[in-house]
């Protein structure tokens, strides 16, 4: 099997006395949709944030395309990573939230451009071209000009991930980007993330949303107590769930025939 976009190994994590992440292993595939699942507090979130450095890691590693993310190892020494070298790798990650972070005083177009140019050093015809083809391709070429108070929060969601994928990343992190809208806008963010999944973008998605994870989803991962309990594609995972765990977290999302229903 080809080396993996991203390598997570033996990662932990601690918050106080707390263990958060107790060892957890993952290789994404480039190209591969790889969505965690699990209860409230099971250490999905956590996990995304150590990808990027967001949230800093007590023991393992990560790698990015066979580069390291946040320490690297001279001897047996872990060695934190400059802020300059973790600036340079974190522009190859891309990352969602549910808030949407977007400026409020600038317009859609500019709120796109804006890391392109800085980070990228892109001209302004280039990030703005690139940032036009993303909109059109978030379903909001007719939003440039607006600001994002005239938007609803689907279409900020959307134009949030328009700006992640300006950037060019290698890799695109979601962490419930969902959780804060209503179920209309729901279904405009997932066509979008969806769309993404088809076109063969890496990604790593924390979602609530089953039949999603069921529907676009590569692999499934299972989460809970800061652990992997179960993994597999989605049919297996939601078909034939191996650890009763699983089978119990999946149950209220099943109907009489054992069936997923989003």
């Amino acid at each position: 099997m080809a080396e993996p976009m991203l390598r997570l190994d033996s990662i932990e994590k601690r918050f106080g006395e707390v263990d958060i992440l107790r060892g957890v292993s993952l290789d994404v595939q480039r190209g591969e949709a790889v969505v965690l699942i699990g209860p409230s507090g099971s250490g999905k979130t956590t996990l995304l944030r150590c990808i990027n450095m967001l949230e800093d890691y007590h023991a393992g590693s990560v790698s990015l395309d066979g580069a390291p993310v946040g320490y690297r190892l001279e001897g047996r020494e872990r060695i934190r990573m400059r802020d300059s070298e973790l600036a340079a790798v974190r522009a190859d990650i891309g990352i969602v939230f549910q808030s949407y972070n977007l400026f409020p005083h600038m317009t859609v177009l500019a709120n796109i451009m804006l890391a392109p140019m800085k980070v990228r050093k892109l001209s302004r015809d280039e990030a703005e071209a690139r940032a036009r083809d993303l909109l059109l391709l978030m379903g909001l070429a007719d939003k440039a000009d607006l600001h994002p108070a005239q938007l609803s929060g689907g279409q900020q969601q959307r134009v949030a991930i328009a700006r992640a994928l300006a950037m060019r990343p290698k890799i695109m992190l979601f962490d419930e980007v969902t959780s804060a809208l209503d179920p209309e806008r729901v279904a405009e963010v997932l066509t979008a993330m969806r769309q993404l999944a088809s076109e063969g973008m890496t990604m790593v998605v924390v979602t609530h949303e089953m039949a999603f994870a069921r529907d676009v989803a590569d692999r499934v991962v299972f989460m809970e107590g800061g652990l992997i309990v179960e993994q597999g594609p989605p049919q297996q995972l939601f078909g034939n769930p191996a650890a009763e765990r699983t089978r119990q977290f999946l149950g209220r999302f099943m109907n009489a025939e054992g069936r997923t229903c989003g």
